[in-house]
């Protein structure tokens, strides 16, 4: 069963209080390098499943961050199953971390993933709609794309932005989640140590 979500105060409060403290955010690598927790490790949620007993054996206490939660309440649920009992959700993801203006790092400059599908359906739907004027079959691409929003609404997912997420553009220039679990092991062995 997951555990109550915390708010990002609370979550500040959990950093500067507990050393041994893991945020993993699990957004895909170009949404961490627009923006992420200062200290946080980016493990993406496709990734995640093959890497999750790395979480769960290092008994390290973690909270999940996403854009949202919705991906993040997703990975809370497969590391409960996997056996860790020490996880937890940031309440509105990243959304609510920046609407309090907590900091934030910055690798590279890009537009969110649920900005860039806004403007892709966007404009998709308003070209069909103009090009109905001519081609009256075009409207039914509008109709498409309005069934593919109201079904992710409705699932929680968005294909659109599963398959933005694997354009050049999106993909991270410097985290590789195999670096970052290292990273996690080693201030995981450095906290234990001291």
């Amino acid at each position: 069963m997951p555990y109550p979500q915390i708010t990002p105060s609370q979550l500040q409060s959990m950093i500067e209080a507990e050393p041994r403290l893991r945020v993993v955010d699990v957004r895909s690598g170009g949404e961490f390098e627009a923006a992420h927790i200062p200290g946080s490790y980016n493990v993406p949620i496709d990734a995640l499943g093959e890497h999750q007993r790395d979480l769960v054996d290092l008994g390290d206490p973690v909270v999940l961050v996403c854009q949202s939660g919705a991906r993040a309440c997703r990975a809370e649920q497969a590391l409960l199953d996997a056996g860790m009992d020490n996880v937890r959700v940031l309440t509105g993801g990243m959304n609510a971390w920046q609407q309090e203006g907590r900091d934030t790092v910055t690798i590279r400059d890009r537009w969110p993933l649920e900005r860039q599908v806004r403007l892709v359906a966007g404009s998709i739907v308003l070209g069909s709609v103009l090009a109905s004027t001519v081609a009256p079959r075009a409207k039914w691409v509008a109709a498409a794309i309005g069934g593919g929003l109201a079904g992710a609404a409705l699932t929680n997912t968005c294909a659109m932005g599963a398959l933005l997420m694997k354009l050049p553009y999106n993909r991270p220039t410097q985290v590789e989640t195999r670096d970052e679990l290292a990273r996690l092991r080693a201030d995981h062995d450095t906290e234990k140590a001291a």
